[in-house]
């Protein structure tokens, strides 16, 4: 069943088009990551599907209310993790989470319930009476995350909720992630950490340009760039020219080098790898290993947009 549905949506900013007639649908019950370089139009929408922003041109619709038009109630079903920090530094943890749940208009016994429990869903009982100032990073986006989802929200949004956290925060809200999906919520996954998207959505979409320009299974994305392979070379003695020789080669497609580690993405590796092993040869490059890799989701994301995620 199709729980949200975005249809032709225009977003304009004086005469920049961030979000340009985007169609996309998310199934009840999925996790669904949304990918795309800086600037692909991913928080206008999501600030859009939020009320945050008036959509300029075509029609969002949730649980079957449009938000132009029933906008209140949308926001009732609706829990969003901000990128930027939603929370009082002056409050403590309870307070903070208190008062959120008093704008979707929980009150007296059921209100002291939810709050309660959204902290013990977070890991954060034991610092109810705590102010966030005293938290570490990946804490404050745990109460972030309380903030949000107090209320049981039917669709929840979550917008880079791991940036600058500790690995052992990360793999908490992540599993926070699957929790909550378990428990009858959809929701709406952004990241710059492609591993993230990759270990815990059901689909995912890729936007460029305000466009969604792949959407699907990761198996189906995969499939888009079944004839793409990643090349994996240790070397000795890299040189610069050689680097720059390998960037222009019309076939090779992206060139990441990391101390001595060079990762290629080739059109089709068994007919270009000769080219390579000649180039590295040229300049003396010695090599010490070498890989070849079936393509994921990065290198579909490379594929399609010729862009890292972070550019």
């Amino acid at each position: 069943m199709s729980f949200v549905q975005i249809k032709d949506v225009v977003k304009k900013y004086s005469h920049q088009i961030s979000v340009d007639h985007l169609n996309l649908t998310i199934q009840e019950g999925e996790i669904f990551g949304l990918l795309g370089p800086n600037g692909a139009g991913k928080s206008t929408t999501i600030k859009m599907l939020s009320g945050l922003l008036k959509i300029d041109q075509g029609e969002m619709i949730v649980d079957g209310l449009s938000v132009a038009k029933d906008m209140l109630e949308v926001k009732r079903k609706i829990g969003l993790v901000p990128q930027e920090l939603a929370i009082f530094e002056t409050l403590t943890a309870r307070e903070n989470v208190t008062f959120f749940a008093r704008l979707y208009g929980l009150s007296g016994k059921l209100l002291k319930e939810r709050v309660e429990e959204a902290l013990a869903f977070v890991g954060l009982s034991d610092r109810a009476r705590d102010k966030p100032n005293s938290f570490s990073g990946g804490m404050k986006r745990r109460l972030n995350i309380a903030c949000a989802i107090m209320h049981h929200p039917k669709l929840i949004i979550m917008d880079e909720p791991t940036v600058g956290i500790d690995p052992q925060s990360r793999n908490h809200i992540l599993d926070s992630v699957r929790s909550l999906n378990r428990m009858g919520s959809t929701i709406i996954y952004t990241s710059h950490y492609m591993e993230e998207v990759s270990a815990i959505s059901s689909r995912v979409g890729i936007m460029d340009h305000g466009h969604l320009i792949a959407c699907g299974t990761q198996e189906e994305l995969r499939s888009k760039v079944a004839q793409d392979n990643k090349v994996v070379l240790q070397v000795a003695h890299l040189k610069d020219e050689a680097v720059k020789e390998l960037r222009e080669h019309p076939r090779i497609k992206q060139v990441t080098v990391q101390d001595q580690l060079i990762e290629l993405l080739v059109g089709s590796s068994q007919a270009y790898l000769q080219d390579i092993l000649f180039i590295l040869a040229k300049y003396d490059v010695k090599i010490q290993s070498l890989t070849q890799v079936e393509p994921d989701l990065e290198a579909l994301f490379l594929s399609l947009t010729g862009r890292t995620l972070r550019d």
